[in-house]
């Protein structure tokens, strides 16, 4: 993993971290016991979900800069589609309470969405390596 990929992960689990526990402690309040541990479910949801993400795409990355868009696209699909069953089979359930866990894992998704484009934003990359060579104009 790059120290870019690095810098985006963090930069995306950090606030996503203060919000699930924001989350844990409200759901407490409103809902209890069982309101705070659907609230951290959520927040390891999606925390899990997303690093695995970053971590799929920045492997993609170094193989092929062309499988880069294909993993994010991929991932992105995989991701929407377990947290939707991830919904609906847990949605009845009594170890924890589901408004909780699945307005966490909302608001995790969403700080964690906007982190992480806020972070590609302000990360200094380079679009042309300055040190590649043109096929045909070598130092001879």
């Amino acid at each position: 993993m790059q120290a870019n990929d690095v810098r985006v992960l963090k930069s995306a689990a950090l606030p996503t971290l203060v919000v699930g526990a924001v989350a844990a402690i409200v759901a407490f309040f409103v809902a209890g016991g069982k309101g705070a541990i659907g609230a951290l479910v959520g927040l390891a949801l999606v925390a899990v979900f997303f690093s695995i993400s970053v971590v799929a795409v920045s492997y993609a990355a170094r193989i092929s800069p062309h499988m880069m868009a294909a993993a994010a696209m991929v991932s992105y699909l995989v991701k929407v589609v377990v947290i939707m069953v991830m919904l609906s089979t847990f949605g009845d359930t009594t170890a924890w309470n589901s408004q909780a866990f699945a307005w966490s894992v909302v608001a995790c998704t969403i700080v964690w969405t906007a982190a992480e484009a806020r972070a590609f934003i302000k990360t200094k990359m380079l679009y042309v390596d300055p040190d590649a060579k043109v096929p045909g104009h070598g130092d001879s």
